[in-house]
């Protein structure tokens, strides 16, 4: 098998496994955790995030990955939900009520609940199986690299963003194309910063609205789909081809900035 007609595969019990050699040093982390029942996926993961980790710890459940969570503060987790002794949401819900620490889920399920679910309790990023090594490496990279710039839910990200001939400057609370200014509403502003803040991350439903409007009551997807409408109008070069807020179906909205 081949990705993009070069990279030669084999698929390990899920995992398809990569024999390209090229290296990639942009970003390396000083420790991941693997949390997965599963040993020849947990070899698999091992080979292939060589190039991302000084160090791959590896824990085969649920309790077992907490407890090396907590005491060796990994740089980044991947987690299984299929494990022996817990449900993978609440391991996720546990690391997260003590820890920042960026969450890549990996998963047979491929509903769109379940992925609204594990994002609404912390994950970063949502993987199914089976997938490339590649593709599952670059995520992994893309993670860690929202996690240095601050790409939590609630920090700031940068205060001046260019994108698609937009300006957007965020102490400002300014938009413009050109020297055009862009008139946005308190809503569709609010919106705008807490999707470029998480660039590159998909926020769901509930978190958008969690952040724009707190505690008020209401469907978080009917009172976005309006707003985004609204906002892309506004924004977007072709709104029915938008570049900047991408929508990931069933789940919620992403920021795309150009490399």
């Amino acid at each position: 098998m081949e990705v993009d007609g070069v990279v030669p595969e084999a698929q390990i019990d899920g995992v398809t496994h990569s024999n390209n050699n090229t290296v990639m040093t942009e970003v390396r982390a000083r420790a991941l955790l693997v949390i997965e029942d599963d040993a020849p996926i947990r070899r698999a993961l091992h080979d292939a995030l060589g190039e991302v980790a000084d160090r791959l710890l590896e824990a085969a459940t649920g309790r077992e990955g907490i407890e090396l969570a907590s005491s060796e503060r990994p740089e980044l987790i991947i987690l299984d939900l299929g494990l022996p002794d817990a449900a993978g949401v609440d391991v996720c819900r546990e690391i997260r009520s003590w820890s920042r620490v960026p969450i890549v889920v990996l998963s047979a399920r491929h509903s769109d609940t379940e992925k609204v679910l594990l994002l609404n309790a912390g994950a970063d990023d949502y993987v199914t199986k089976p997938f490339s090594t590649p593709e599952f490496v670059a995520r992994v990279r893309a993670v860690l690299r929202r996690a240095r710039l601050g790409g939590a839910i609630g920090d700031h990200g940068p205060a001046v963003i260019e994108a698609y001939g937009l300006v957007i400057d965020v102490p400002r609370r300014r938009v413009a194309r050109g020297q055009t200014v862009i008139r946005l509403t308190p809503i569709e502003w609010d919106i705008l910063r807490t999707l470029v803040a998480h660039a590159g991350r998909t926020l769901t439903h509930q978190q958008i609205f969690d952040a724009v409007w707190g505690s008020a009551l209401g469907s978080p997807q009917q009172y976005l789909r309006v707003h985004v409408t609204n906002l892309r109008r506004k924004i977007e070069v072709n709104p029915a081809q938008p570049e900047l807020i991408v929508t990931e179906p069933g789940v919620g909205y992403r920021a795309e900035l150009p490399g």
